[in-house]
């Protein structure tokens, strides 16, 4: 009984020290009221629901509107799979240039590269990553949802890290009603900023995967959007992701006056075409162009 009553409050203390810790790190945040005033001019009129996070990692000044609501991730849950995958990766349960088996039962129906693939074709784990992340192939994301442990475990890391709206939610046991609401994944901007940011600093598993991790994310082979506000010979580490009523994306830029992190996040949009000039891809590219030339007031490339 007493040993029950130590480690009871054992617990209530590292809940407590959590809580702190995070409450801390929000009240070092300074709000960038110019910036924030910028932003808020370009989100009027929009038809649908938009969240925005940005932090500038120079002077941890931040924008935050809408950023603890929640969203639907689309392909950005591709992240917290990757953080799925490497943690195996780190356990020794998988090697990076392990050949593996694909199957037919595979197949997610669209236009992925692993999709044209045969019965028992085998192919390096790292270019299944590759493919996930570069290309945002879904055959390819979901094969590796379910080696990472499926969306159970992944949900059990994002947890372990302090992230409490963030998950997967398709095919994973007891979320199927999220997944109804929000589809593959549920985030916040901010989230996604802080999960980048981690990334970032090397605190995902340990410093040479977070390495890996941001180097695997520094391969968007879709540049058209909030990337193409950024000059090409900045390091941008990036995700996506579109479902009909929502567009989405997070980055990490390293500028040359100090890194910057945003994330764009829209839901219930009017406008669900697939063009490059839908208005949730159009939004996030001004966004993209307007935090460009507020951190590189100076820079000979404009938008």
């Amino acid at each position: 009984m007493l040993m029950n009553r130590i480690a009871f409050n054992y617990l209530l203390s590292v809940c407590a020290l959590a809580v702190f810790t995070c409450s801390f790190a929000r009240a070092q945040e300074r709000t960038d009221r110019k910036l924030q005033d910028k932003i808020k001019i370009l989100l009027e009129g929009f038809e649908g629901q938009v969240g925005v996070y940005v932090k500038n990692l120079r002077n941890n000044k931040v924008v935050s509107i809408n950023a603890d609501s929640i969203f639907p991730t689309a392909s950005m849950i591709k992240i917290p799979i990757l953080i799925g995958i490497m943690d195996k990766l780190n356990r020794n349960e998988f090697g990076y240039e392990q050949q593996i088996t694909y199957k037919d039962s595979l197949l997610y129906a669209g236009d992925d590269v692993l999709g044209s693939f045969k019965q028992d074709e085998k192919i390096e784990l790292g270019k299944v990553i590759m493919l996930m992340l570069t290309l945002s192939d879904n055959t390819a994301s979901l094969w590796l949802q379910s080696l990472a442990g499926t969306g159970t475990r992944i949900n059990t890391i994002l947890d372990s890290l302090g992230f409490k709206s963030t998950r997967v939610n398709s095919r994973t046991p007891g979320r199927e009603e999220a997944r109804t609401r929000y589809g593959w994944g549920q985030t916040t901007p901010r989230e996604m900023v802080r999960l980048m940011e981690k990334i970032y600093r090397g605190e995902i598993i340990n410093k040479i995967y977070s390495e890996k991790m941001l180097r695997a994310l520094g391969r968007n082979f879709y540049d058209g959007h909030a990337i193409s506000s950024i000059p090409p010979y900045i390091f941008v580490a990036s995700k996506h992701g579109a479902v009909n009523e929502s567009r989405s994306e997070t980055l990490l830029v390293m500028a040359p006056h100090g890194p910057y992190l945003f994330s764009i996040i829209t839901k219930n949009q009017k406008d669900q075409s697939w063009e490059a000039s839908n208005a949730g891809w159009i939004l996030a590219s001004k966004l993209s162009a307007i935090l460009w030339n507020h951190f590189e007031p100076k820079s000979q490339w404009k938008k």
